[in-house]
Parts: C-alpha cells; structure tokens; sequence
C-alpha cells in the first residue's frame, strides 16, 4: 500500500479523457457531501448544539461551492503534490479568493443576498465583510490536503482497478443525479415557480440557517 501511495506521489499518472471526465465527477460528488457533511456540523455547534441546520439549497446533501472549489484546487496543485506545504498554501489562497468572490457576487448582484455571514458565526477572526475569515480559508486549506492526498488518489485507484465502463457508469450517474438536483433548485424551479428544496423542507420542519 505504501508503495502504491509513493507512486501516486512520485510517478505521473496519465488517464484517457473519458476516464478522467469520470474522476472529476467522482470529485465533484465527493467534494460535494464532503463540504455539506462539514457545514452540517458547523453549524449545530454554531447554533448552541441545540438543533441541526440542512445546508445547501438542493435535496440531496450536497453543496456546489465545495465542489467547484475542489476543481480548482486539483487544477492549481496536483502538480505541486510532492510538496505538502505548497499544496496547502496555494490552496489556502484560491479557496479564500473563491470564497470571498463568490459571496461578494452573490450579495451585490442579489441585493445583500447572502449564503453564509461570518458577521454571525463563531470562531470568525480575521474576518472581512463577512465573506471570508480566517478559520474558513486555514480550514480549506486542510481539507484541500485530503483532497489531493486522500481522495483523487483514491478516485485514480478506482479508474484503474474497476471494469472502465462500470467506472464510467457509477461516476457519471452519480454526477447526473446530483446536476439534475442542482439544475432543478437553481434554474428550474424558479422559472417555472416550483417548490424548491428548501421550501419543501421548511414545510415539513427542517431548519436552514437565516442570515440577515
């Protein structure tokens, strides 16, 4: 095993396109549950650990901005990934910059909507404008680390070890599933004023996090 995670380290690893599209939606799922696992969490020890809080706006437990930025984060590391420093530092910095970005996009172009206030959160030190602080930039950072050293190299060992069309199969039908729900609560819903993920769950007593 140790000889195999040495060769993920030092050796280049060189997939077909196809194959590769299916290790980036293995990521994009992962990366997903793994952020929504993360803010779940946050957020019942944020509220006085008194009551649990579902995050993200889909059905499926599954948050986009985790997703995207574990994307970014393969693209600008992966070939930094002998150096454990590098990875977490430069990883540290695009997530911060996504982070910050896409929450100050969101409020200006929604008329102050917010996803997430570090205004009213805990542990929210060197905080700016409540888009970013400096808990959640060190905590992208490490779990970025999991990311390139636990995770796309367990995604590499599936692609080369599983039957390519299983493979492709389970990625690419995890992924659909999730894009159809993000797809319906993002565009469609709103278009055609359906019931989204977060009414239908208010409705039926599932808490979400309000920020003013």
């Amino acid at each position: 095993m140790k000889d195999k995670y040495k060769n993920y380290i030092s050796q280049s690893h060189s997939f077909d396109k196809i194959t590769m599209l299916g290790i980036f939606c293995l990521i994009i799922v992962i990366s997903g549950i793994f952020g929504f696992i993360y803010e779940f969490i946050f957020y019942y020890f944020n509220g006085g650990m008194k009551e649990f809080y579902w995050r993200g706006g889909n059905f499926l437990p599954w948050i986009n901005i985790y997703a995207t930025g574990a994307i970014f984060v393969y693209l600008l590391t992966y070939k930094h990934r002998k150096n454990l420093f590098k990875v977490f530092l430069i990883s540290l910095l695009s997530c911060g910059i996504i982070e910050y970005i896409s929450g100050l996009g969101m409020y200006v172009i929604g008329n102050g909507f917010r996803c997430w206030d570090y205004n009213t959160e805990i542990l929210n030190f060197g905080n700016i404008g409540g888009f970013i602080c400096l808990r959640s930039v060190i905590f992208f950072g490490l779990s970025s680390l999991l990311l390139i050293y636990v995770i796309v190299p367990f995604c590499f060992y599936l692609a080369k070890k599983m039957n390519k069309k299983l493979f492709l199969t389970l990625s690419i039908t995890l992924f659909s599933i999730i894009f159809i729900d993000e797809i319906y609560n993002l565009l469609i819903a709103r278009i055609f004023n359906l019931p989204r993920a977060s009414d239908i769950y208010k409705s039926i007593g599932i808490h979400y996090v309000s920020f003013k």
